[in-house]
This record gives structure tokens, C-alpha cells and sequence, in this order.
């Protein structure tokens, strides 16, 4: 190896690897300064947030009364099956058997169809918001001169200063960027 090889290597390795930016620049002395946001709550209870999520509630609210109306059937071609089989031919049996075994796949496929509809809604409408919400997160950072915005997390952070949190901020700043009186694009 070379002399001016060994001589970077030696030196590169003796500087603090802190002492330089990703840039490969002279990191600043200032502290890094840093937030939190939970960003769940501020999604859930901007204004925007709240009508959405109140939307998605009637649908699930609508399905959960066909959910009923299905269960209703299936436990009352059951309650036949139990109470009548002996009384009933054996081709009538065999015909409310068969009703009853559609009607319970027919609920079992409803609800796992509802369950996926219900979720790709909360998602779509979460996404959408979390979108949006972003350049707002972005203008509060850069006003507030912060480093970097860590998403709140109660397993993770065992404690962090509530003065950090910008998360109130954050849907206040939201409310008046999207106020609802605004016609919004759905996702």
C-alpha cells in the first residue's frame, strides 16, 4: 500500500465519523432539533378526518344491518333443522340442509367481503388525509426550524416531553389549510 494510501486511511479513520454531514460536509455544532406527531390522532380528529371516518361509520353501520339480517336467517334455518328434522321427509331435510349450508357461506363471504371493503375504505381515507396532511407537517418543521418530525409511538418512546409533540398543531394547521366549506377531490 501506498504511503498516501495509508496516510488517508489512518486519518480517516481517526476523525469522528459525527464530524461530517452526509454530504460529506462539516456537520453543524447546533443541536438537532426534533418533534413528535401522532400522526393516527391528527388524521382521526382533523375536521376532514372526522366527516370521512363518519362517512365510512354509516357504511359500516349499513353492512352491520345486513350482517344482522343474514345471521337472522342462517340461526333460523337452523333452529328449523334442529326442531322439525324429525317431522320433515328425508327430502325436505336434505333441501334445508342444503339452504342452510349457502346461507351460512353466503354470511361467511359477506362478512369476509365486508371486513376487506371496510378496510380498503379506513385506508383509502387515512392515506388520503396522511397525503395532504404532509406539506403541512413539512411547513410547521421548516417555521419551526426542526431536524426531523418522529412519528409518536408508545412502545418505542418512553417518554417524551409533551412541549415536542406538534400533533394539535399540526390538525390546527390542517383545519385552516382544508377547511370543510372546501369542495374536496376523493381518493
Amino acid at each position: 500500500m501506498s504511503r498516501l494510501c495509508l496516510t488517508l486511511l489512518c486519518t480517516a479513520l481517526w476523525l469522528p465519523a459525527a464530524a461530517f454531514s452526509q454530504a460529506g460536509q462539516p456537520a453543524s455544532s447546533a443541536p438537532l432539533k426534533l418533534a413528535w406527531i401522532n400522526l393516527e390522532q391528527a388524521i382521526v380528529t382533523c375536521e376532514e378526518g372526522k366527516r370521512e371516518l363518519t362517512d365510512v361509520q354509516k357504511f359500516v353501520d349499513g353492512k352491520n344491518q345486513e350482517l344482522e339480517k343474514l345471521r337472522k336467517e342462517v340461526e333460523s334455518l337452523q333452529t328449523q333443522l334442529s326442531t322439525q328434522a324429525d317431522k320433515l321427509t328425508e327430502e325436505a331435510t336434505v333441501d334445508l340442509q342444503d339452504q342452510f349450508t349457502v346461507k351460512s357461506t353466503t354470511l361467511q363471504r359477506f362478512q369476509e367481503d365486508t371486513q376487506k371493503q371496510i378496510d380498503n375504505l379506513r385506508t383509502r381515507v387515512t392515506n388520503y388525509i396522511g397525503r395532504r396532511m404532509m406539506p403541512v407537517i413539512d411547513k410547521i418543521s421548516q417555521e419551526k426550524k426542526l431536524g426531523a418530525v418522529l412519528y409518536l409511538n408508545a412502545a418505542r418512546d418512553a417518554y417524551v416531553d409533551p412541549s415536542l409533540i406538534i400533533t394539535e398543531e399540526v390538525i390546527k394547521a390542517y383545519n385552516q389549510a382544508y377547511p370543510l366549506s372546501t369542495p374536496v377531490k376523493k381518493p
